[in-house]
Order: structure tokens, then C-alpha cells, then sequence
């Protein structure tokens, strides 16, 4: 979601005449956009932070002009007036909800020279206020957003607080988007949110749709062959998106779909309002739906009140399921959250499960990318490769595959015979088809 909100932004300042820039030193305006979600990623701002200071302190030195530095995002909604506290230097602070503000706020600060904070939860919908949004050149993909924030309120997530309470996008506007970016060449549309399968946006007739039937809307915008969405919540898994998964081609067989834990003590702690079982009877149901389906998950370890037992039923959890991919985690505390004021797991214990669980976690990917050697596989490609004559893509089920193929397949879906497994990618070749 940073990535499209870093798109957004940069559309609505290049309407004030404002050009990207690939190296901070010639800018006049540094933007970082953040994350809050654990503590290292909000360290690394300030670190960040740090090294823009000494190129605006060169700036001045030299009599240079004016260099501004802006901090938006979650660590913004977070922090606030604090970051300015801590960065003194920092000339404008904005939230997520906000940042359709941003070309007056730095407007005013040319001018007074103090910093501006806006982490106000607006009234109004930032994307009533954006300018149009395009797919870059040659992109072969694009993020959209369709829903905003969290109602769940996971007692280790500060996502409720920093991105406000769920907000779905209007169907016509999302719709109108998705055809924009067809129509630019992208191919594959990601459906965001930070519980995305909550989506209740109302279609033209004021008839909320829920997010199965955006999907189908979606799919069927000419031009667009692979749709995905992420990330969800295992208790808005209506019976409608569960089908879909069956019945929409263009739906990818690929679904993260994050559990945190396999033990029902600490997903009561975590006020996931699901339990282990309930996890696995959902799966059993995709699967039911689309036997070929591959799943990504996040884990958390080490959450306050975890025993070696709980543990453990997390690893059987994994072992049962399988997965082709997951996101896994030392849990961190974040500051206003209940679990922080939690008695929390000694760090050499987090250590030790976080390495257990993870090579756990690899070995099921990489018996998962094993599996498809000798097979041929749809690839969407959407970057060039390392070496010349090379480009990457990615497989149905999220895989990067690198290739041999000329430039011109930028942004097609082409037909790929995997010969080789790396590890965290597979190499092809062109399929004699594909090739012709």
C-alpha cells in the first residue's frame, strides 16, 4: 500500500511542478513514506532521517536552495508533533489519511519556514482530492487501492490507529481506475487493503458490494488477465469470496492469508477472533474451491504469554497446512497497543523459535518451487533481469522466474519451461511456442 500511496503522491505534486529524482543530493523535496508496523521499521526512519540532515546541512553550507524534508505515512499518523520533537529539522509531518493536503502544506512551509503536522483523521476522502492516477510506462502491474484501515483492533497491531477505522472506496471509482491502468498496458490488478476482504463499497445504485463482486467487475475490465488481492482477514471470508476463488479465471491461485499462530490461547490474546481449527477449515474450503491453490500466511513468535506448547502448535499448524510462501516475525511490541504492557517473552527465546519456525517455513518453499521443474508455467513479465537478454516475472503463484527473452515480452504473459531452482527463484527458458 506504501508503494501505491508513493505513486499517489508523486501524481499529485507533479501537478505543482515537481519531477522525481533519483538521488536525494539534487532534490529540493525528500519524501519518506513509513511504516509503523514494527519497531525496526520505524528505527529506520530515523536513521533515514539522519543522513537527509547532513545533505540539507551541505545544502546550506554550499548557499544552495531550499531542501525540505517531509515524513508521511504511519510512523507520521504515529508520532506526529513527537517526530518533529526528535527531528527538528523535519519541515512537514503527514498521515496516511492526509496526504492529499500535502501540496499547501509545503506551500506554507516555504514560506514560514516552521514545520507543519497534519495527523488529523480528515472528514473527507483523500481520493475525492488526488488527481488521476496512471500506470508507469511499460508496467505490466498495478496496486489499487480499494479499502482503507482496520476495524479488528489485534491486540500487537497499530494499524486502527494509524490508518483509522475501515473506509471502502466507492465500486465506480475503483472500477474507473482499474480501466485506467488497462489502459495504460497493465494486465495484473492487486485489490489492497489493510483487511481488504472486508471491502463494502457502494456500487451506483448505493448497494454496498463485497469484495467477490468487485472482483468479478475487475476481471472483467478488457485487458486485465490476473487479478490478486491482499491482505485479508480469515473471518471476513464470506462464502461468495471462497467461490470465487473457483469460479474467477483471472483470480491467481495464490492467497495470503494471514493466521499469526497456531495456538487458540494466544490467538484469544491476540484478538485474532478466529481459532486454529477455524483457519484450517477455511483453507480446507479454498482448497475445495481451487484444488491448485497456494497459500502465504504471516507468523508471529514470541507474543507475550507464549509457551513452548503454543509454539509447537503453531509448527503443527505449518506442518499441516504447507505453504508456499510466509512472512515471519520476533514479535514487536508497538507503543498504544494492548499487548505492549504485556509481560513479554525473553528475546533469546523469540530468537530461537523465529529460526525453528523459519526453516521450517523454507523447506516447505522450497519443496513447494522443486516441485515445478520440468513443468510450464504462465509468466507475467515485468522487470528486466540482471544480465542482458534477461527479464524476470512471476508465475500465477507469486514465483520470480528469470529468463532469456528479449526486451519486446515486457508486460506479456508468456509460456515458460522451469529448469532450474534457486533459493528464493526459478529459472526457464521460453516454451517453443512462447518463443515463436
Amino acid at each position: 500500500m506504501n508503494v501505491y500511496d508513493s505513486a499517489r503522491i508523486a501524481e499529485l505534486l507533479g501537478g505543482q511542478g515537481y519531477q522525481t529524482v533519483d538521488d536525494p543530493v539534487e532534490a529540493d523535496l525528500v519524501i519518506l513514506n513509513t511504516c509503523h508496523i514494527r519497531d525496526k521499521a520505524a528505527e529506520k526512519v530515523y536513521s533515514e532521517l539522519g543522513r537527509l540532515e547532513r545533505i540539507r546541512r551541505d545544502r546550506g553550507r554550499s548557499g544552495a536552495k531550499q531542501f525540505l524534508i517531509a515524513v508521511a505515512g504511519c510512523v507520521a499518523q504515529a508520532e506526529g508533533v513527537e517526530l518533529v520533537e526528535r527531528a527538528p529539522f523535519v519541515d512537514v509531518v503527514v498521515g496516511p489519511q492526509s496526504y492529499h493536503r500535502l501540496p499547501q502544506m509545503l506551500a506554507d512551509s516555504f514560506q514560514s519556514h516552521a514545520a507543519r503536522v497534519d495527523t488529523e483523521f480528515p472528514a473527507e476522502s483523500k481520493f475525492d482530492h488526488l488527481p488521476d492516477i496512471h500506470a508507469p510506462p511499460g508496467a505490466a502491474g498495478a496496486f489499487l487501492t480499494v479499502q482503507e484501515g482496520c476495524d479488528r483492533f489485534c491486540s500487537f497491531c497499530v494499524v486502527p490507529y494509524t490508518r483509522g477505522a475501515e473506509y471502502s472506496r466507492p465500486v465506480a471509482a475503483v472500477l474507473a481506475e482499474a480501466r485506467g491502468y488497462a489502459k495504460d498496458g497493465a494486465c495484473e490488478i492487486t485489490l489492497l487493503g489493510q483487511n481488504v476482504n472486508a471491502y463494502h463499497g457502494d456500487g451506483d445504485d448505493g448497494t454496498p458490494w463485497g469484495l467477490a463482486r468487485l472482483i468479478e467487475a475487475v476481471a472483467a475490465i478488457d485487458g486485465i488477465a490476473r487479478v490478486r488481492y491482499t491482505t485479508s482477514h480469515p473471518a471476513d471470508m464470506d462464502d461468495a469470496l471462497i467461490r470465487a476463488h473457483g469460479e474467477v479465471a483471472a483470480m491467481m491461485p495464490y492467497l495470503h492469508l494471514p493466521v499469526q499462530a497456531g495456538s487458540d490461547a494466544i490467538l484469544a490474546a491476540m484478538n485474532r477472533r478466529h481459532t486454529a481449527d477455524v483457519y484450517r477449515r477455511i483453507v480446507e474450503r479454498l482448497r475445495c474451491a481451487r484444488a491448485d491453490l497456494a497459500l502465504s500466511s504471516d507468523f508471529i513468535v514470541g507474543f507475550p504469554g507464549e509457551t513452548d506448547a503454543d509454539f509447537r502448535a503453531t509448527l503443527r499448524l505449518v506442518e499441516e497446512v504447507g505453504f508456499a510462501q510466509a512472512y515471519s516475525f520476533k514479535y514487536s511490541p508497538r507503543p498504544g497497543t494492548p499487548a505492549a504492557a504485556l509481560p513479554q517473552v525473553p528475546e533469546e527465546v523469540k530468537r530461537e523459535r523465529l529460526a525453528q519456525l523459519q526453516d521450517l517455513l523454507d523447506r516447505q518453499q522450497r519443496a513447494f518451487n522443486v516441485a515445478f521443474l520440468g513443468r510450464t508455467v504462465p509468466v507475467l513479465f515485468d522487470r528486466p533481469g540482471n544480465r542482458p537478454g534477461q527479464l524476470l516475472g512471476r508465475t500465477p503463484y507469486m514465483q520470480v522466474v528469470h529468463a532469456s527473452a528479449d526486451a519486446t515480452l515486457m508486460g506479456a504473459i508468456k509460456a515458460v519451461e522451469i529448469d532450474g531452482v534457486g533459493p528464493k527463484s526459478l529459472a526457464g527458458r521460453l516454451s517453443r511456442q512462447a518463443a515463436a
